[in-house]
């Protein structure tokens, strides 16, 4: 995966981020989502090389970036820190203004970093998520079923950290498979980077703390913004799978997002929650349409 790319490893305040670099052209960085690493873009990454400098990162505590321990407020892993992270590292390699797209949490991540340092960011791209704040709003049980996982995740006492330690690949394929996409599309060489690292104890032990943050300092955070009356400034592209739970739980979750950026546009995907690894063309395609323009 990742012909032509070069690794590096670029120290931000308080942690190393594993970082891939290719192509030609003005600078594109991908986020990357729970519970993967970059090589969820292993598909998507090299068509938009042809027409970008492409910057792939594992979040702070994800894949092959460092894993600083959690805190008691949850701060070392709030998304205010991991913007911070991914600004810093495009200032390393000389880029003070860049587009920027994010699956997952790597979209919440991208959310928070648009709204911190609006002049960094000359175009956005949300993948299959809604804002935070909206996912704690419209909670009821089918919400709560099919996002369990944000409710267990966050449990003190390291009680995930210990049951997901007992049999990781077992609760990692679970993940993979039952969100609206079948665990079979998975490349080979990204389902064994995601084995991996997942089997790290230090990393599902981010991976909660980047959930227990979401609940907690986070939402302070995007509870300041709104009545700041600060919104995503930049255009905006949101695309979100028909199969997964976005697509079948929010009636018009385009519209949710254009309470936090009024210049945003969007479409569905054929696929479930993992777009760029389901509907690779589709989303190579849109992203190409969206960041040329």
């Amino acid at each position: 995966m990742f012909e032509g790319f070069t690794r590096h490893r670029i120290a931000t305040d308080g942690a190393e981020i594993h970082t891939l670099v290719g192509g030609e052209g003005p600078p594109l960085l991908l986020l990357h989502g729970f519970p993967q690493c970059h090589a969820l873009w292993n598909r998507v990454a090299p068509r938009l090389a042809e027409r970008f400098t492409v910057v792939l990162t594992d979040l702070r505590g994800y894949g092959q970036s460092s894993k600083p321990p959690g805190d008691s407020a949850h701060e070392t892993y709030c998304k205010r820190a991991n913007a911070r992270d991914q600004v810093a590292v495009m200032a390393a390699l000389g880029f003070d203004r860049f587009r920027l797209a994010g699956h997952d949490r790597g979209a919440r991540v991208a959310h928070r970093l648009v709204l911190d340092h609006p002049g960094r960011v000359e175009r956005v791209a949300f993948l299959d998520v809604v804002p935070t704040l909206e996912v704690f709003a419209r909670i009821d049980q089918r919400m709560a079923t099919a996002y369990y996982h944000w409710f267990f995740l966050i449990q003190p006492n390291h009680l995930a950290e210990r049951l997901i330690g007992s049999d990781p690949d077992f609760y990692l394929g679970q993940v993979l498979g039952s969100i609206g996409s079948s665990a079979d599309i998975f490349e080979p060489e990204a389902m064994e980077a995601y084995r991996t690292a997942f089997r790290d104890p230090a990393t599902v032990h981010a991976m909660c703390e980047d959930y227990r943050a979401a609940a907690g300092i986070d939402l302070e955070h995007d509870r300041e913004d709104r009545a700041a009356g600060r919104k995503v400034e930049c255009p905006a592209l949101f695309l979100w799978g028909r199969n997964s739970a976005v697509g079948r739980l929010y009636d018009d979750p385009l519209g949710i997002w254009r309470g936090y950026a009024p210049a945003i546009e969007g479409h569905v995907m054929p696929a479930g929650h993992f777009i760029p690894e389901e509907a690779p063309e589709e989303t190579a395609r849109a992203l190409l349409d969206f960041f040329s323009g």
